[in-house]
């Protein structure tokens, strides 16, 4: 009976101590932290990281291509270049030399290899008497219908032959037959020679119209200070008309010149600025006048 007494004093003192313990606060965080849902993704790309490589630093100016191609040049007086294709010949050329030599003029030769050859004394008399020699190619073709290899050996021979016959002397200057070079040749002839390229602005067609009189009327009404004058000293009518060619231009003013001396004259061409517009003064509106009521006609 004891025990028994002593087992239902431990079991209700078990539970009272059970109904005495505090409950949790009302609204208090669990002792296990809930699940946490994963963020939404966004649709905005990051930032860029900072980029590590250092600015450009922007290419120098180039400098100013230089010119390689003359057909005339822009110059401070009445100067002028006349130029003399095909020769030397036999005959001609020597007609021409007397009379450049009579009038103290010089004068630039663009010379086929084929004829240096053949003249070789008459090369050496051009430049004695203080005129300039270029080359014109080996057999005159057309340069834009050949190929490099074929083309180079044209322009080689003619150097040759010229540095042969007068001694030692390299021409700077060509003159492709019939004026046919591409730009690309152009460019590459300069860089394999150190050639500088002539063409012209006067063309009196001599090679066409075998006439002197035809040849001076051409050149005379087309020439103007800086003009680079194309003629053939293979025709004897182009001998013909430069006496009264030299000294018509001679007594308008012109001074002869090499064409190497006329592209040392060579200027830029300046644009012209405009002169601004005078600001005219705001025309004043007449007023219209009141009208007048018309007389009464009278019945």
């Amino acid at each position: 009976m004891h025990r028994l007494l002593l087992a239902v004093s431990i079991s209700f003192a078990a539970f009272a101590a059970l109904n005495a313990a505090p409950a949790p606060p009302a609204g208090a965080a669990p002792s296990s932290p809930p699940a946490t849902e994963p963020a939404a993704k966004s649709d905005t790309p990051p930032p860029p990281a900072p980029s590590t490589v250092s600015p450009e630093i922007p290419a120098p100016p180039r400098p100013p291509a230089q010119k390689i191609t003359y057909s005339d040049c822009h110059v401070d007086g009445q100067y002028i270049a006349m130029t003399f294709d095909d020769g030397p010949h036999k005959t001609n050329t020597p007609r021409l030399l007397d009379m450049l030599k009579e009038r103290r003029i010089h004068a630039t030769f663009f010379l086929v290899g084929e004829n240096v050859v053949e003249n070789q004394a008459i090369v050496k008399r051009i430049l004695a008497e203080g005129h300039e020699i270029g080359n014109h190619s080996w057999s005159h073709p057309n340069f834009m219908v050949m190929n490099d290899a074929s083309v180079r050996d044209q322009l080689q021979k003619t150097q040759d032959a010229i540095t042969n016959a007068s001694g030692g002397m390299t021409p700077k200057l060509m003159r492709p037959p019939y004026g046919a070079f591409t730009a690309r040749q152009k460019n590459w002839a300069h860089g394999e020679w150190g050639f500088t390229v002539i063409l012209w602005d006067v063309d009196p067609e001599d090679w066409k119209y075998r006439n002197a009189e035809h040849v001076k009327r051409e050149i005379l009404k087309a020439a103007v200070p800086g003009s680079i004058v194309l003629s053939h000293d293979i025709h004897k009518t182009t001998v013909d008309a430069m006496p009264e060619v030299l000294d018509t231009l001679a007594a308008r003013g012109f001074k002869f010149v090499t064409v190497s001396e006329l592209i040392s004259m060579d200027r830029p061409k300046v644009k012209a600025t405009p002169a601004p517009k005078a600001e005219s003064a705001p025309t004043a509106k007449a007023e219209p006048e009141p009208a007048t009521s018309a007389a009464p006609v009278k019945p």
